[in-house]
């Protein structure tokens, strides 16, 4: 299969191998080999995969699925929760909510116009100068509901809308991390199982055993997809110096 990768990166995990030792019996004159389990760390390369056409349609349905779940348990969407405090003479005038209504839905669509634009092999200048664009006004646009959230933040961190986007980033984990070791001749999917609901359980299984090498890879590959989700970043560069923004405390 072809294999395009969106980020990659190598961590050790200790494994246990058979070492082999050879000496000479001095009585004998005879060879001994001794074989004794020890302990080795291994490199295993993490590679996230960068997501077809339809798994980009296939995330977004998921996250449809997740804000419909949402509202049916009674969670708000942030559209709904803003036009409740319009309705109520809040935080929001009625003008006020369309334009923040409008400005959410033309981040939604450009973030998922970039995400599809990113799949391009070789685009042209004019492709690669419409994505950068794309890229500016989302940044601009994500920056004016900032400054519209900001007194709210607290209430927007429990709505529908949140939860869908948390749901979605897992299933971009589940889906997109593949790993490779010294005896695969291809990537392979890290977490097991035919569908969504497979690939969780074997998702809290990992986290319910809390390896070491799990946790190096789960935080390394969340940390990547939601750069890649949230900021647009889509090259090994950018991922880099975000990684050292958060490092070095600037993000």
């Amino acid at each position: 299969m072809e294999f395009k990768t969106l980020y990659q990166f190598t961590v050790d995990q200790e494994l246990q191998v058979e070492k082999e030792t050879k000496r000479i019996d001095k009585k004998t004159g005879e060879e001994v080999i001794t074989k004794r389990k020890v302990k080795k760390k291994v490199p295993l390369e993490v590679m996230i995969k960068r997501p077809s056409r339809r798994q980009l349609e296939d995330g977004e349905l998921q996250y449809s699925i997740e804000i419909s779940k949402c509202v049916k348990q009674g969670i708000l969407t942030k559209a709904m929760l803003a036009k409740k405090y319009a309705d109520t003479g809040g935080a929001f005038s009625e003008d006020g909510f369309k334009e923040y209504g409008d400005r959410y839905q033309k981040i939604l669509g450009l973030q998922n116009e970039y995400m599809r634009m990113g799949n391009i092999e070789k685009p042209t200048a004019k492709q690669t100068e419409k994505i950068e664009q794309v890229k500016t006004d989302i940044a601009k646009l994500k920056r004016e509901l900032i400054d519209v959230e900001s007194g709210l933040q607290s209430l927007f961190e429990h709505t529908a809308d949140i939860r869908a986007q948390n749901k979605l980033l897992l299933w971009y984990a589940l889906h997109l991390t593949y790993v490779q070791g010294e005896d695969d001749e291809e990537p392979v999917q890290y977490f097991k199982g035919l569908d969504f609901e497979n690939k969780t359980e074997d998702y809290y299984d990992k986290e319910e055993e809390a390896s070491d090498i799990y946790q190096k890879i789960i935080k390394k590959v969340s940390t990547i997809l939601a750069f890649w989700f949230y900021n647009q970043a889509s090259s090994p560069e950018e991922f880099e110096g975000l990684i050292e923004k958060v490092e070095s405390g600037e993000l």
